[in-house]
């Protein structure tokens, strides 16, 4: 139906009446849920094992203040805090707007709970005796361990994002393809950043 008949006619499509809006709605819910039919088994547990890796980040870091980092290390740890926080709560949105479960993260002290996720089976995790050795080190030592941690959780993550990458139709969904890749990118640096500053730990035990 239309309410303009006069003129030419043409192939493009009639221009809805004022008012009529239920045809576009009703397009725009189903590109949207197209958009969310392109994403993989292996975008959600992606996702879904990311969550429970950066949590792990979470909780080696806020040791720092407690076990006497150095200002430095306080501040890389803090960084990290801030910057997984925010992918956590991109992930968990991501899940929840294409109607998979999301994981919750609970953590106590040292003590990670991820409900609905499969953290300790991601690449990089600390094993729990790798978690209580670095909850009792103090100071320098704790500067030490936190760095050669964190480097081996980033390159985990790493991994995690090479492996998404090299499942065929993997990371096709544009929001993953982006989270994936400014995880790539951002754990790179930091593994770079980390790396000097343990070897400037390391430098005056070596002459």
């Amino acid at each position: 139906m239309t309410a303009c008949g006069g003129g030419s006619t043409t192939d493009a499509e009639p221009i809805p009446e004022p008012g009529s809006t239920a045809e576009l709605e009703a397009l725009y819910h189903a590109r949207t849920d197209s958009a969310r039919m392109r994403f993989t088994r292996a975008d959600v547990r992606f996702m879904t094992g990311m969550i429970g890796h950066h949590a792990q980040a979470l909780v080696m870091s806020e040791m720092a203040p407690r076990n006497g980092a150095s200002s430095s290390i306080q501040t890389l740890a803090a960084r990290i805090i801030n910057a997984q926080q925010d992918e956590i709560a991109t992930m968990q949105k991501w899940l929840s707007d294409r109607e998979q479960p999301v994981p919750e993260i609970h953590i106590t002290g040292t003590t990670l709970r991820v409900d609905g996720g499969h953290a300790m089976h991601m690449p990089g995790m600390l094993t729990p005796e790798q978690i209580d050795e670095l909850n009792q080190a103090r100071g320098p030592e704790f500067d030490r361990l936190f760095l050669t941690y964190m480097i081996q959780h980033h390159q985990g993550a790493v991994t995690m994002v090479h492996e998404l990458f090299a499942i065929d139709g993997a990371a096709q969904d544009e929001a993953a393809f982006k989270l994936a890749s400014d995880i790539q990118v951002d754990q790179l640096t930091e593994i770079a950043r980390m790396q000097l500053m343990l070897d400037s730990l390391s430098a005056p035990d070596s002459g």
